[in-house]
């Protein structure tokens, strides 16, 4: 049983890469095997549009063709179990590069007449980082764009879910920084009070997806 985790935030030691670890180590503590890898270290591109992927009896059918440092990770989201992604939201929506992967992971399998070419049904979940609040949230496109998300993810693989992470708390410290606009204080009581409730939701969310491998009649629910 092996759970994939890839991290769609430039920074590798912040609010997304400590959530996601806290679901690779709920994931571990099921008996499942985690690996992480850091989308912002590769070197490639969104979808070129070529269409390879559509190309009845061709070998690059339902297969992104393009070859780059994202091939070998498509190849890992076709075989494992689980799939955990992670980004914070820039400007309304998911990271270029998560977009990208987005991109390439999802369009080679989904056909224009509805057909679902994903191999698997797996859960795949995806953990959202904000520097907005809940009641900004609510109501907005960054809320559409996440339901958006998720239905896809649903179709593809039969189970899709998301945790969203508010208010996050974005630098140690803020006098360094051109952002009046928010509390410091405000921002730290918040981090020290709810984000640990967030790594344990996210805790949850990997040890909870290991139950589902284990159990796929679970995936139905």
């Amino acid at each position: 049983m092996k759970l994939l985790a890839l991290n769609g935030s430039p920074r590798k030691k912040w609010n997304t890469a400590t959530l996601l670890e806290q679901a690779m180590k709920g994931a571990e503590s099921e008996g499942a095997e985690t690996e992480q890898i850091n989308l912002y270290n590769l070197n490639y591109k969104g979808c070129v549009s070529c269409f390879a992927c559509k190309l009845k009896g061709s070998k690059s059918f339902a297969k992104c063709a393009a070859k780059d440092d994202l091939t070998p990770v498509l190849e890992k989201m076709r075989n494992v179990d689980a799939i955990i992604l992670g980004s914070p939201i820039f400007f309304g929506s998911i990271t270029s590069q998560m977009k990208s992967l987005f991109e390439r992971f999802i369009f080679p399998y989904k056909s224009y007449d509805l057909k679902n070419y994903y191999p698997n049904k797996i859960p795949i979940g995806f953990i959202y980082t904000m520097n907005i609040g809940e009641d900004v949230l609510a109501g907005s496109a960054v809320e559409a764009h996440i339901k958006l998300n998720e239905l896809y993810l649903n179709f593809l693989s039969g189970y899709g879910e998301s945790l969203i992470v508010t208010d996050t708390y974005q630098f140690e410290d803020y006098s360094k920084v051109d952002m009046t606009y928010f509390d410091p204080e405000k921002k730290k009581k918040r981090r020290e009070e709810h984000f640990p409730i967030d790594c344990e939701n996210a805790f949850n969310m990997g040890k909870r997806f290991a139950h589902i491998v284990k159990d796929k009649s679970l995936l139905a629910q």
